[in-house]
This record gives structure tokens, C-alpha cells and sequence, in this order.
């Protein structure tokens, strides 16, 4: 296979820390942003590229089963945290994806100590985990306006409709 997906896709920070400690070395610019990415769709790519084009390496925090089920209830995740990540990873202009446990990547912000942190506008700065630490260590929070008239949540409903 040409393109090996899966050297992007990180269960934890410790087997992703020689590649972020080289990627310092080298002088990247680091970005992480995250999500469930429950159904990959047009509004995710476009925050995704947004976010690659703040800097020279984008790290995607995602949120396992677990987190998801915690964060947005029972029967979900739709798609389980291996194929969500393979979705993810298969993205160019998407470097790593790092699946984390706890409800917010707050930890592993402070683990990575990201150049610039991305999320949506629709949350105020002090509603996105680990703003605190990106900016104490010098970098910058960015925040994108989504596409309109899409999420998840909306498109489940809409597919529940055509029973």
C-alpha cells in the first residue's frame, strides 16, 4: 500500500511524543484542534483545512467511544474511534490523530502545548479546553466559523426521518 494511514493514528501521547519532539526540533508550527468526528462531513473538512492553514503540522484530538457516548448519549458514537481515525487520517493536511479518553483534550493540550489551538466559533474563548495553557506558553487560540445548516446531530435526525 502506497499511503499507510495508520502511522498518523496515536491511542495516547506517549507513543506520539518522539514525533512531536522532533517536529519541536524541526521548528514546525503545531496546531491541534478536536472532536468526536462522529459522521465525517463537509463542515469538518472545512474547519480541518481552516486549521492546517495556521500552521505546518495539524494534530487532531479525537474523542474515543467513550467520551463520545459521555458527551452526546446513548447510540453514539455512530462509527467507532478505528474508523473515525482512518477517516481523519486519510486527510493530507491532517498530520496525526491522537484519540483521547477524558470528555475534553484539556490534558493532552497541556501534554502537546500546541503553537495554536482551533475551534469553532461557537464557543467563547473561555469555553475551549486548554486556552488557558496555549496562551500562557505564547501561542495563539484561533476560532472559525462553521458551515451553516450542518452538523451531526442534524444529519442523524434527518437519516432517522427515512425509516
Amino acid at each position: 500500500m502506497k499511503f499507510d494511514i495508520r502511522t498518523k493514528i496515536f491511542n495516547d501521547f506517549e507513543s506520539f511524543k518522539p514525533i512531536l519532539k522532533k517536529w519541536k526540533a524541526d521548528k514546525e508550527t503545531i496546531v491541534f484542534t478536536n472532536g468526536c468526528f462522529d459522521i465525517i462531513h463537509h463542515g469538518h473538512v472545512d474547519s480541518l483545512l481552516k486549521s492546517a492553514d495556521f500552521g505546518t503540522k495539524l494534530i487532531v484530538g479525537m474523542n474515543s467511544d467513550e467520551s463520545v457516548t459521555l458527551l452526546k448519549g446513548k447510540g453514539r458514537p455512530v462509527l467507532n474511534a478505528e474508523a473515525r481515525a482512518d477517516l481523519l487520517a486519510a486527510f493530507v493536511f491532517v498530520d496525526a490523530v491522537i484519540v483521547f479518553p477524558e470528555e475534553t483534550p484539556a490534558r493532552l493540550i497541556g501534554q502537546i502545548i500546541p503553537d495554536v489551538l482551533v475551534k469553532g466559533k461557537e464557543y467563547a474563548l473561555h469555553e475551549i479546553a486548554g486556552h488557558d495553557t496555549v496562551l500562557k506558553s505564547g501561542g495563539k487560540v484561533e476560532r472559525l466559523d462553521l458551515v451553516s445548516g450542518i452538523s451531526t446531530s442534524e444529519m442523524i435526525k434527518r437519516i432517522k426521518i427515512l425509516d
